[in-house]
């Protein structure tokens, strides 16, 4: 069963319910699944309360990749490919592609500069951040 859940004001999932772990839950935290779009405390839910008891099952928020897009991939490609836009490509903002390649234009390449350095700082954050500061954000070209 696939879950969603509130986090920091947005709606974060699909996820398993090892993945919720990662996030900072209490049994009063939001929770819906894909078949019932009825948000109900996850106090309602015994398997997932079960796994608020169990440490073990914890993963760190470093681990959880919720959106299917890696922060290595799009780091890589930031570096390598950064004046073509790839790495908004790989993100699902092809907006933010299409800026990208324009900036690349307007400044004679000197744009690879600003991507080599993006490139770096998505490599150096967690899963989390990267998937909340990029991809999950709803911004067209999320720079830094």
């Amino acid at each position: 069963m696939k879950y969603f859940i509130t986090f920091n004001g947005q709606t974060v999932g699909p996820m398993t319910k090892e993945q919720i772990y990662a996030y900072p839950v209490t049994p009063d935290t939001p929770v819906c699944t894909e078949e019932n779009q009825k948000w109900t405390p996850l106090y309602m839910f015994p398997d997932l309360m079960e796994g608020l008891s169990n440490p073990e099952r914890m993963q760190s928020p470093a681990e959880v990749n919720t959106t299917g897009k890696d922060k290595i991939v799009c780091g890589v490609l930031a570096i390598v490919l950064g004046t073509l836009g790839a790495h908004y490509f790989y993100m699902g903002k092809a907006g933010g592609a299409i800026i990208c390649i324009l900036l690349s234009i307007i400044t004679c390449g000197l744009w690879g500069i600003l991507t080599l350095i993006q490139g770096v700082m998505m490599l150096t954050m967690t899963q989390a951040d990267f998937e909340r500061k990029y991809v999950l954000s709803s911004s067209t070209f999320p720079l830094f």
